[in-house]
């Protein structure tokens, strides 16, 4: 999202992952800016009962953990590596500097939170179908609309059945019946296990 060598020049610095480790957990305080370099990143809820809640699979040059620089709460979410991974961080006091001398970066921030804030209510609305076909279809339409974890080529979405529950809320037993039955319905194609959807779905609720 902001350019690499002017966070370098502001004073940021890589910092090297490993695959499944954490690089801040909600509950703590935050002190940087985030931004994915290479790899992948999962920004995830965990309840009581240690079960994941997918917020945003992040994709490399995708900035994550945002809030907190500006309300100066903790962080309401963990960010987790899903593989080995390079992150860019600044400091929260030198980022909030950066915003101040180039605000062409803040309406780019605004436009970032707010599609990440739409497409929040845009799933709250889907819970209320009490619809898993519904759920699944919005996710993948927002993936499509951001085209992010899809296969420019080949349609195909890189996201496993287990990511998908993690994200939508549901039963991975629901997800995986749920998107045999969209393939019935011709609303998506499932080939050797892998999930392809050239066209967004269009659901039609009675």
């Amino acid at each position: 999202m902001i350019d690499i060598d002017l966070l370098l020049a502001w004073g940021g610095a890589f910092k090297k992952v490993s695959m499944n480790e954490n690089i801040f957990k909600q509950g703590q305080p935050c002190f940087f800016y985030h931004q994915l370099v290479s790899g992948k990143v999962k920004w995830t809820h965990i309840d009581d009962a240690g079960k994941d809640r997918i917020h945003l699979m992040v994709e490399p040059g995708e900035s994550f953990g945002e809030f907190p620089l500006f309300d100066d709460g903790p962080y309401a979410a963990t960010a987790i590596a899903e593989e080995d991974s390079v992150v860019i961080r600044l400091h929260k006091p030198t980022f909030l500097e950066l915003l101040h001398d180039n605000i062409d970066l803040n309406y780019s921030l605004l436009k970032l939170l707010s599609k990440r804030l739409r497409f929040k209510f845009s799933v709250i609305n889907s819970y209320a179908l009490h619809s898993p076909e519904t759920m699944i279809a919005t996710l993948i339409n927002h993936l499509k609309t951001e085209n992010k974890s899809f296969c420019s080529n080949c349609f195909q979405l890189k996201l496993t059945r287990q990511q998908i529950a993690d994200m939508t809320g549901l039963r991975v037993e629901t997800v995986i019946r749920t998107m045999r039955l969209m393939h019935e319905k011709g609303e998506l194609e499932i080939s050797k296990g892998k999930v392809y959807c050239r066209n967004m779905i269009e659901r039609i609720e009675a």
